[in-house]
This record gives structure tokens, sequence and C-alpha cells, in this order.
């Protein structure tokens, strides 16, 4: 009986050590499998390696994806709208690197990355990834409806970038100075402002600044000045007057030739002396001083279509010659 009891209690013992053996065991692999890495495969991170998200035309991008936990060697497969792009084999905890040229808008994503281990053959996935395409600032136009204002009135100041990435910020500065806060547009519109002229001093110069979240690549627009009617000096406005007095006077001048000078010409030049008895006709270089000649008509009498015509010519009385008349007809017509 008490052999038999001896030996229950040394079978006892032995289980009892082969069990504490094994627990043993177990823990060492466990704490091995916790420091080398091991376990099962969670779900990996994709992002940027350096900068972030924004990226410009024809740059290359990094991008890493790693699992926290996992059986090594660990296969990362990168996805773009699920075509693969690329894939890589790690056989540590190190990240798998993946370095895309951004060619085209269609290359800022969505990109996901995929984890497969001897544990986790389905694999496990990634978050979603998008790039933003962005484009540098231009130089932004400072512009204004007018360049001239008077004192006392209200003028405006537009300014516009016509390409960038949206959204852009824009400022106004007068000299150095900044006369706005920072207005930032959504879309593609220029910012404005409205400024108070109320004396020569807010005639200087006018600048704008645009930027947007294309780092560092800030524009800033060309000058811009107003000029006050006011600031025009009493000589100019003297000289104007008197030309457009000049012009008036040539104006009326050039009228007046049609109208009064050339008519009076005209009437001077036709009217010739007359007598009550006929008309006396110009005396020729030929015919001497003292000797007049003229001619007498006979009223037309109704029955007859021949009017008498006669040419005399009277010389000097001294010589106490007769007066010679030479007389003809004259046809008329009715």
């Amino acid at each position: 009986m008490q052999i038999h009891q001896l030996f229950l209690s040394t079978k006892k013992m032995f289980f009892l050590t082969v069990l504490l053996f094994s627990y043993s065991q177990m823990s060492q692999q466990v704490q091995k499998t916790t420091a080398s890495g091991k376990g099962a495969l969670s779900n990996p991170k994709l992002g940027p390696v350096q900068r972030g998200l924004n990226v410009v035309m024809k740059q290359n991008v990094t991008i890493s994806c790693s699992s926290a936990s996992g059986s090594p060697p660990v296969r990362y497969t990168l996805f773009k709208d699920s075509q693969q792009v690329s894939s890589l084999n790690r056989s540590d905890s190190d990240p798998a690197l993946f370095t895309l040229t951004i060619s085209s808008a269609s290359d800022v994503g969505p990109y996901k990355c995929k984890a497969e281990d001897n544990t986790s053959p389905d694999g496990k996935y990634s978050n979603s990834l998008n790039f933003t395409l962005i484009e540098p600032i231009s130089k932004p136009v400072l512009s204004s409806p007018t360049s001239h204002t008077r004192k006392g009135q209200n003028v405006t100041l537009s300014c516009f970038s016509e390409n960038g990435s949206l959204p852009i910020t824009y400022q106004f500065f007068k000299g150095n100075r900044s006369i706005s806060p920072q207005k930032t547009m959504h879309s593609r519109e220029a910012a404005v402002i409205s400024l108070f002229v109320n004396s020569s001093a807010d005639s200087g110069t006018y600048k704008c600044k645009a930027n947007n979240s294309f780092s560092n690549r800030a524009k800033y627009s060309y000058s811009f000045n107003f000029t006050l009617e006011e600031e025009r000096s009493h000589s100019q406005a003297l000289l104007i007057s008197l030309g457009l007095i000049l012009l008036l006077l040539i104006i009326g001048f050039a009228l007046a030739i049609p109208f009064l000078i050339i008519p009076s010409y005209k009437a001077k030049k036709l009217k010739s002396p007359r007598s009550s008895t006929g008309f006396t006709s110009p005396v020729t270089a030929e015919e001497p001083d003292n000797d007049v000649i003229y001619a007498e008509i006979e009223p037309v009498k109704p029955e007859e279509e021949y009017i008498n015509f006669s040419v005399i010519r009277r010389e000097d009385e001294k010589g106490k010659e007769a007066c010679s008349t030479i007389y003809s007809k004259v046809l008329t017509t009715n």
C-alpha cells in the first residue's frame, strides 16, 4: 500500500515537472517572438517619406509601407486605383520604399499598400493615400478702373493671378506697408479693395502680393500710381485754354471765307457804271483818252422781233468832227 502511494506521488511529481518545463519553453518562445517582431500581421501604414502631400508636375516622391507586426519575410505591394504599381520583399522590419514620378494629374492617386506573410496569405491593406497637385503662382496684375482721381473720391484696386493652384491668398501694400488683411480666394477671381483718397499722399505707389500652397513662391505685382487732377499746374490749364481759343478762331475764319469774303469779292468784280440812256464800254488801251465809245439800245417794240443797237464813237470836240454812229439790229427770241 505504501509502495503504491509512493508510486503515485512520484508520477504526480513527474507530470508536474513536465508541465512546468513546457510552460517555461512556451514563455521563452513568446518572448523571442515578441523581441523578433513576429506575430500576427498588422495592417500596414502608407505615407510620404520626406515632404507632405503637395506635389508639382515632374516631381519625384517617395512613399513608405510597413507593418508593425508580422513574420518576415513580408511582401509589400503598391496599388493605384486597384492596379499594381510595384512590389517589394522585406526580410526585416524595415519599411518598403516606393519612388513615384508625378507626370500628370492622374498620378496623384489614390494609392494603397498590401502586406503579406506566411501567417496571412490573404494579406492586409493600408490606408488610402492621395497627393495634391499644385501649380506655382503667376505674377499678379494690379489694376484700377481709373488712374486719375480727385481728393475725397473712392477708388478700387484689383489684384489677380491668372495661373496657380487654388486657393490663392492676396495682400495689398502701399510702399512697404500693408493696407489690407490677407484675402483668400477659393475661385479664379480677383481680390478687390476700396480706397478713400484724402490727400496727395494717397497717390503713392501701390503693389499686391499673391501666394498659394506652393511654399516660398510668393509673387509681387508691378507698381501702380494714381494721379490727382488737382496737382495739374495752372500753366498747363492756361496753355490748354489758349489752344482751345486759337482752334475756335481758326474754325470761325475758315467758315467765314465761303459765306462772307468770297460773295463780297464777286459782287465788286461784277459791278460796272450805268447811264440812264445806255451803258458805257470800257476804254481799251489802244484808244486815245479823249475818245468816248458808248452804245445805246432802243426799247423793243412788241410787234418787232429786232431791236436797234447803235454804237456811237465821239471824238474830241476840238477837232469839230462829227460823231460817227454805227447801227445794227439784234434778233430777239421769245
